[in-house]
C-alpha cells in the first residue's frame, strides 16, 4: 500500500542551509513527521510539504529557508493563484492507494475547490467538510491539536493498517502468471 502524507509548511525553519522539506520544518510539521514515521512500519509513506515559496513539493526536495510562509487564508489563496499547489497534488497522487491530509481549513476548501485529490482521501480538517467526506466516502477526522491530534493519529494508523491488510488479502487471491 502506498500512502501520500500532505501538510503545510511552518514557520520553524530546523535548518539554516538547503536540506530535504521533510528535515526543513519544526513546529506543527514535527506531528506529521513523526506520524509517517510511525505509518511507515505499515505501508510506504511519502510526504509532501505545500509551501509558501515553492507551492507544493515532495518530501525529499532540496528547499532553503524561506520568509513566504503562508500563514492566512489569503495567503493561501495568493499561493493557489502563483503556484497552483492544487494541481500539482493532483499529479503527484495519482499512484497512492490513499492520500492523507492535515491542513487548515482554508487550504482544505482550496484543494477541493481544485480537485485536488484523485485517490480517496484520509483528513483531519474542519467539522465543515464532514458531509462533503461522507459523500465520496473518505474517512474525516475532527481537528484537534496542532495538526493530528494523539486519538486522530491512532484511528489513522489503525484504519491504514486495516486498508492495507485488505490490499494484501486481493493481492494474494490475484492468480500468477506461469510465465516469468
Amino acid at each position: 500500500m502506498r500512502v501520500l502524507v500532505i501538510t503545510n509548511d511552518s514557520t520553524v525553519f530546523l535548518k539554516n542551509g538547503i536540506c530535504s522539506a521533510k528535515d526543513m520544518f519544526g513546529g506543527r510539521v514535527t506531528e506529521v513527521r513523526n506520524f509517517c514515521n510511525r505509518l511507515s512500519a505499515v505501508c510506504d509513506v511519502s510526504f509532501g510539504i505545500i509551501s509558501g515559496r515553492f507551492g507544493f513539493v515532495p518530501g525529499e526536495y532540496v528547499v532553503m529557508p524561506y520568509s513566504e510562509v503562508t500563514d492566512t487564508p489569503e495567503k493561501y489563496y495568493e499561493l493557489q493563484e502563483k503556484r497552483d499547489y492544487a494541481t500539482m497534488i493532483n499529479q503527484t497522487a495519482r499512484p497512492f492507494d490513499r492520500i492523507i491530509v492535515f491542513v487548515p481549513k482554508a487550504m482544505m476548501a482550496i484543494l477541493l475547490d481544485n480537485d485536488a485529490f484523485p485517490r480517496k482521501v484520509i483528513a483531519v480538517t474542519d467539522e465543515d467538510f464532514k458531509d462533503h467526506f461522507e459523500e465520496n466516502e473518505w474517512s474525516w477526522y475532527p481537528r484537534s491539536g496542532a495538526r493530528i491530534g494523539k486519538e486522530n493519529a491512532d484511528a489513522i494508523a489503525k484504519e491504514v493498517r486495516s486498508i492495507a491488510k485488505d490490499i494484501e488479502r486481493t493481492d494474494a487471491r490475484r492468480p500468477t502468471s506461469a510465465y516469468p
